[in-house]
């Protein structure tokens, strides 16, 4: 018997990431060239998406190499439970946020199921470190930057 290597495919995932990385830069930088925003000053507000477009770009050719090489390892499965509380707090930061909660709260959310999903069980504790990060960077933006960020009942006591 000959022994002929076997013709090696190309990693799925991977190349399935890669692809989806490279649509979404195409989608970005259509949307950078698009828009007609122009600044006085330095580069201006239209410089970020062309960053995160070429960012795109390189994860994808990055995910799209890595995926027609060979001896990659195999991906855990994942964790089902960790995935669930990691949705739940993107569920809840979006809740918090679409229906008047602010960015505090929303902060909050994100920032306690995250850490319950990768493992930490102390989901009250965690809470109270994301409201006090999500209180310090909304103080940030609304009196250092003057940006104001989605704002609930409890910003409204800071504005």
């Amino acid at each position: 018997m000959s022994q002929e290597p076997l013709a090696h495919r190309p990693d799925k995932p991977a190349l399935l990431v890669g692809v989806l990385l490279l649509a979404v830069a195409a989608i970005v930088g259509h949307d950078a060239s698009t828009q007609t925003i122009t600044s006085n000053y330095g580069l201006g507000p239209t410089a970020m998406p062309y960053v995160v477009c070429g960012g795109l770009v390189l994860l994808g050719l990055a995910h799209l190499f890595v995926a027609f090489r060979e001896g990659l390892p195999k991906p855990e499965a994942a964790d089902k439970s960790a995935l669930l509380w990691i949705a739940a707090g993107l569920v809840g930061l979006i809740a918090s946020i679409g229906l008047g909660g602010g960015f505090v709260l929303a902060t909050t959310l994100v920032f306690a199921c995250t850490a319950r999903g990768f493992g930490r069980r102390a989901f009250v504790v965690d809470a109270v470190i994301g409201f006090v990060l999500g209180l310090v960077i909304f103080l940030v933006f609304a009196k250092l930057l003057t940006l104001i960020l989605p704002s609930g009942p409890f910003e409204q006591l800071f504005l």
